[in-house]
């Protein structure tokens, strides 16, 4: 990568300089992260393995399941990593790829959170379309659409990224390469810049949760309309993905919406969005949705059963 400066390597402070409190991190978010992929790939391979959840809904589920595991590995490992070091150096072209990484998989989940919501509406504001609106074909041209999204997203970033010449300490108080942080390094008039990330990435985050918040009160508005059971059924998906969208986009609104000043409390809520909520996903999903449990408890029981006949 081409860069603006004669900077090499950026110091990562982390979370905390306490040996013993790295300790606890070291253990906290190892515990995070293996609990993170573990559950989201059970969920991947769950949905590509059960016939019963061949419905749109968990088309996309499996690609947001995919988009947190990826998301979480951009930041988790090296945070894990670092809390075992004493100093935690990144090369300027290893802080870029983070960067670029860390906005493709946010933007592909904010993007795919957006196709569950549009699925939900059709499905229970237009049922007897259903079939036809929200084929297979029309599901893959979505989410295609959507991993192009991301990548246009995260080279916007990298873009502006790329155009921040560094020429004093290259300490990052975070525990990760960002824009927000990076830009308190410049020596330049950062004003253009966090306009440009406030109008991408604040933006994005905004405009989609409100877009989202404002689709799920459409269709909870509808749901008088339906059975006892069918209004039941609904609410507890719509609630589910609520839930998501307010733990994810709350933080991120409160990131990138904002003056480039700092906060202490930025790093926590960082880490809330990045590795929090693709550890919650998987339970918030699992554990209200029926469908996914009993396909789980199948796949369990057959893997179990083939064993047993060896």
């Amino acid at each position: 990568m081409q860069q603006n400066n004669s900077t090499t390597e950026f110091i990562l402070l982390g979370l905390t300089q306490d040996p013993m409190k790295k300790k606890m991190v070291f253990v906290i978010f190892f515990i995070f992260y293996l609990g993170t992929v573990v559950g989201n790939l059970l969920i991947v391979v769950t949905i590509k393995s059960s016939r019963t959840l061949g419905s749109p809904m968990y088309y996309f589920l499996f690609y947001l399941s995919l988009a947190d595991s990826c998301f979480s590995t951009s930041t988790a490992p090296r945070l894990i990593v670092d809390s075992l070091s004493a100093k935690n150096i990144i090369t300027y072209n290893e802080c870029m790829t983070q960067v670029f990484a860390l906005h493709f998989f946010g933007c592909m989940e904010v993007l795919v959170l957006i196709l569950m919501a549009f699925d939900r509406y059709v499905a229970i504001c237009k049922p007897l379309h259903y079939p036809t609106i929200m084929s297979r074909r029309v599901c893959t041209i979505l989410i295609v659409l959507a991993w192009i999204g991301s990548f246009i997203h995260s080279i916007a970033q990298i873009i502006l990224a790329l155009r921040l010449p560094f020429c004093g300490p290259s300490l990052i108080d975070h525990y990760c390469c960002d824009l927000q942080p990076l830009l308190k390094l410049a020596c330049m008039d950062t004003y253009v810049i966090n306009l440009l990330l406030v109008s991408n990435s604040g933006a994005i985050c905004s405009s989609s949760f409100v877009i989202l918040m404002i689709s799920y009160i459409v269709i909870l508005h509808s749901l008088r309309n339906h059975s006892a059971e069918g209004r039941k059924k609904a609410l507890s998906t719509c609630t589910s993905h609520i839930i998501v969208v307010i733990i994810f986009f709350g933080p991120c609104i409160f990131i990138y919406t904002r003056p480039p000043t700092t906060f202490p409390m930025d790093k926590m809520v960082a880490v809330f969005y990045t590795i929090g909520t693709p550890f919650l996903n998987p339970l918030i999903y699992t554990l209200r949705n029926a469908e996914v449990k009993n396909a789980m408890k199948k796949l369990w029981h057959i893997k179990i059963t083939s064993e047993s006949r060896r």
